[in-house]
């Protein structure tokens, strides 16, 4: 990966994604998780203050390596115990029925194959095992969405590989994991092209 996937863009996002109004997003989408959770694109663990008490464990997937001192730092003052895995969300790297929950926030824009990874984490869930999802996408606006497909090559670019056109909720049914809640909402203060938010839960049978 690049300097700047590695090191500038990372940084930039740490900065933009810790405002409050998108920690408030993550304790909104994070309040249903329990028990051993998997979070799909740890990132630099901005989630972790949010992660609800019912929570026992956490196992942090990711394939790269992001500012590890910050990642560091706040796992230190995780009152959850947390292990981090490096790897891929097209293959996860544990057994089936794994988890009672998965966690995934901002990350399902940037996942190179988004059918592949909504399968693997139908896979690890337990049966009955929730999976929560914080995500933007897809507008539902025509006018909206034609401009996201054209400029889409120019965010994956810029963005390390993030993509602004996928509708979550559709990818989602596909693979099994149909949102039993959804929430559909323009973030205030984002550019309505990256701002079309899915905000839900889905569940396994």
């Amino acid at each position: 990966m690049s300097f700047y996937a590695t090191h500038l863009f990372p940084s930039l996002m740490d900065w933009v994604m810790a405002s409050p109004q998108f920690q408030q997003q993550r304790r909104e989408a994070l309040a249903p998780l329990h028990g051993d959770v998997l979070e799909i694109g740890f990132g630099t663990g901005l989630n972790l203050p949010h992660y609800p008490s019912a929570v026992t464990r956490i196992i942090a997937l990711d394939p790269a390596r992001l500012l590890p001192r910050k990642v560091s730092q706040r796992i230190a003052v995780s009152p959850i115990p947390v292990k981090i895995v490096h790897g891929s969300a097209e293959q996860i790297p544990f057994h089936d029925r794994r988890f009672d929950c998965v966690a995934s926030t901002w990350t399902l824009c940037t996942i190179p194959d988004i059918a592949a990874a909504l399968l693997e984490i139908r896979r690890v869930l337990k049966p009955g095992g929730t999976f929560v999802f914080l995500e933007h996408g897809r507008s539902n606006a025509p006018a909206v969405a034609r401009w996201q497909d054209r400029l889409n090559p120019l965010q994956q670019r810029i963005g390390a590989g993030c993509n602004m056109n996928r509708p979550i909720d559709r990818l989602m049914t596909e693979a099994g994991l149909a949102p039993a809640q959804l929430d559909r909402f323009q973030m205030p203060g984002i550019p309505r092209l990256v701002g079309e938010m899915y905000r839900g839960v889905a569940s396994t049978h």
